[in-house]
């Protein structure tokens, strides 16, 4: 990335580990949560990096960003998580430049998630967007980068139809649940947390398995309240989870806690008991297995579930490749425009200091002189010269790096360094 004029460090790399290479458990010691999040792009900051996008979500932990050397990067993820370096360069994968880039929109697309056509993962990195525009290391770059994968992914959804089907976790663990639940309907579902995960299971459950003896229970009650409103569901204190386990069928825990939450000691049923952990780092202890009655089917395990609708689906990814590349090109196209930014920049200030040095003269010179108008149509000029200097270096056909010396040399034009 140098020349470009977008950071004042040369390179921009993405590190991460996802499900590809990663189980649940390591990918539980490299999870960020929203604290851990904050933390790292005040680090960076400190640290002088100038872009920085920072993901985490069940699947995948990701940050993105220009640094000297990668390494700055995987230190930054090791030092605020459980993971150590040796276990995250067994399982990782750097990308550099436009390596990053394009692996960002398959990301940000559905293409690289667990579940093919999952749009999960865009609300992710808006939000992770909207973090970094907080703490001010959101370069123009990565503001528009993350627009371009946006704008991809809302085309993808809309032009193709890759979404069709179970598209989710949330929705691959109704789907589960439908399929080894008898009389699903009539049984008993505690949900145990309701983050985005959480509702969009419920949501999911009431749609699809017409089932009413739903309870929801969260540690801070209000967050569950507003989701129990809105489908007449039934709100439990977080200190009756042991009681209404006891109670329950089925058992879906969302709580995205570091730590389990959920362990054999609070289980004490004599009926089936099926336990559903949609949570990174897991949130349900793997002693609950040594109970008789009790089995345990972690998110992992869903998204492995195929479905009459994955090949349909499968079909639609060259569609789904052509948008990436489409608006990769444009993003790529303004990327290039940055190189001769500063050059425009400049010739639209020397253009304009000759403007006002004649403009004073005519001014002096001329009785009736008309400064008002004369700076109006000498704005003018002096736009639709830059902007014919802007599309001749656009052009794909044009030496760009020949050109823009050319036009400093005759100029004699001062740039400003970044």
């Amino acid at each position: 990335m140098k020349g470009y004029h977008i950071s004042k460090h040369s390179s921009f790399y993405t590190i991460g580990l996802s499900y590809l290479k990663a189980d649940a458990e390591v990918r539980g010691k490299f999870s960020l949560d929203p604290v851990a999040i904050d933390r790292i792009l005040m680090l960076a900051k400190a640290q002088g990096i100038d872009g920085l996008l920072v993901t985490s979500t069940c699947n995948r932990t990701e940050i993105h960003g220009f640094a000297q050397h990668p390494f700055q990067l995987i230190k930054l993820l090791c030092d605020n998580t459980t993971g150590s370096v040796e276990e995250f360069q067994e399982v990782a994968y750097v990308y550099k430049n436009n390596e990053a880039i394009s692996h960002l929109f398959r990301v940000g697309t559905g293409l690289d998630s667990q579940i093919l056509g999952d749009f999960e993962i865009i609300s992710q990195i808006k939000q992770s967007f909207g973090r970094s525009k907080k703490f001010g290391i959101a370069n123009p770059f990565i503001e528009r980068l993350c627009n371009s994968v946006i704008q991809a992914s809302k085309r993808i959804k809309n032009e193709t139809e890759i979404s069709s089907g179970a598209t989710s976790v949330a929705f691959a663990s109704v789907r589960y649940i439908m399929e080894n639940v008898a009389d699903v309907s009539e049984k008993n579902i505690l949900l145990f947390g309701t983050g985005k995960i959480g509702r969009n299971t419920c949501e999911n459950l009431i749609k699809h398995t017409k089932n009413n003896h739903i309870t929801l229970i969260n540690r801070t009650k209000d967050k569950a309240e507003k989701i129990a409103g809105k489908f007449n569901l039934l709100v439990k204190d977080y200190g009756d989870l042991q009681t209404e386990i006891r109670n329950t069928d089925v058992l879906i825990v969302a709580t995205g806690a570091q730590s389990p939450t959920i362990s054999k000691e609070l289980i004490y049923t004599k009926k089936p008991l099926l336990i559903l952990d949609l949570s990174i780092p897991k949130n349900v202890s793997d002693n609950v297995t040594e109970l008789e009655n009790v089995s345990l089917v972690h998110l992992d395990h869903l998204s492995q579930i195929t479905d009459e609708n994955l090949e349909k689906r499968k079909r639609f990814i060259p569609e789904a490749e052509e948008i990436i590349e489409e608006v990769k090109h444009d993003f790529i196209q303004w990327l290039e425009t940055r190189k001769f930014a500063p050059v425009i920049k400049a010739l639209k200030l020397k253009l304009k200091t000759m403007k006002d040095e004649e403009m004073d003269y005519q001014s002096k010179k001329l009785n009736d002189f008309n400064e008002e108008h004369a700076d109006v149509i000498s704005n003018r000029i002096i736009q639709k010269i830059t902007k014919q200097f802007a599309n001749h270096l656009k052009d794909e056909d044009v030496d760009a790096d020949s050109s823009l010396e050319l036009i400093q040399k005759v100029f004699q034009l001062e740039i400003e360094t970044p």
